[in-house]
């Protein structure tokens, strides 16, 4: 399944860390934006295409290093349908340099609309003869608390193109626990539940690594949570975001990874893409700088878990 494909990246670049392209266009750096203003003035076409050269200058410093991307569909959405290409060619040009790309969208709806959803960013659709991917990520977030209604349709992509999802368990933000933490009659959490519902709609999608099509978001920010998710979900691959800017530290994710190191990948996103900011060097750096973090993040990972 696909988290197999990334899993195997993961072990073979030794590196369990996924980089959030979240851009917004103050942290492009002026020298690209100027260009592309000086073309088509101050408008959303100049900010996709400034936004867009950003990301590939990324991907080409990172791709060697780090195993995936996540774009999170709302920053792209912002700048309307230049952004939306934005995205599109986002993924394809991270795919083409070997990286794996899990698109944040957290979707979340039933039936048509579910699977007009599932069509988009994981399958494809047909136009006269010829079978579109739109978008064609390799896995997507998504919201489950629309029940199996809402997940099936996803399970159909999964199983049919080879695709992954991640569904909401267990935030990162701190109003989380105002719902997920809520006792249910059986005395299980709400987190807890729909954890065990993603090791329920992933049963029959377990790859060579022992995990499924489905994983689950468990913040960085909640490290007891992670832990004990870790030991109730066997099959669950974790996206575990709410590192470094959110206040999640290094030590506190080692209780989500298994015996192997696997089985969680940690998400950081302005700490990369703002990197020269932070070093305070020229800001034609910014892609070296965003290398020179993603190595520290990854060392700083690794020293607590015993990826082999």
């Amino acid at each position: 399944m696909s988290f197999d494909r990334l899993i195997s990246r993961i072990i073979e670049l030794k590196n369990p860390t996924v980089v959030g392209l979240d851009p917004k266009l103050e942290y492009v750096p002026a020298f690209i934006q100027e260009r592309y203003m000086e073309k088509d003035g101050g408008t959303l076409k100049a900010a996709a295409k400034a936004i867009f050269d950003f990301n590939k200058a990324i991907i080409d410093e990172i791709h060697d290093l780090v195993p995936a991307i996540k774009p999170q569909a709302a920053y792209y959405e912002m700048y309307g349908h230049h952004g939306i290409k934005t995205l599109e060619k986002t993924i394809q040009y991270a795919q083409l340099n070997g990286m794996f790309v899990i698109t944040d969208a957290k979707r979340n709806d039933i039936g048509a609309t579910m699977q007009a959803y599932a069509s988009a960013h994981l399958g494809s659709v047909n136009v006269q003869e010829n079978e579109i991917a739109p978008f064609g990520a390799d896995a997507l977030t998504v919201n489950g608390y629309l029940g199996t209604d809402g997940i099936d349709p996803l399970l159909e992509e999964c199983r049919k193109n080879d695709k992954g999802i991640y569904v909401l368990v267990k935030t990162s933000n701190p109003s989380s626990g105002e719902l997920q933490d809520m006792k249910l009659a059986d005395g299980r959490t709400i987190y807890e539940c729909m954890g065990d519902m993603c090791e329920k709609w992933g049963a029959d999608t377990v790859g060579k690594y022992g995990y499924s099509a489905v994983g689950a978001v468990v913040g960085a920010t909640y490290p007891e949570m992670l832990t004990l998710l870790r030991k109730r979900l066997p099959h669950t691959m974790f996206l575990v975001p709410g590192y470094g800017a959110q206040g999640g530290g290094a030590e506190g994710l080692r209780g989500g990874f298994d015996e192997n190191g696997l089985g969680a990948i940690v998400n950081s996103s302005r700490a990369v893409m703002c990197a020269y900011k932070k070093e305070g060097c020229d800001e034609r750096e910014f892609a070296q700088a965003a290398r020179r973090e993603v190595i520290r993040m990854r060392d700083d990972i690794c020293q607590y878990i015993n990826l082999k």
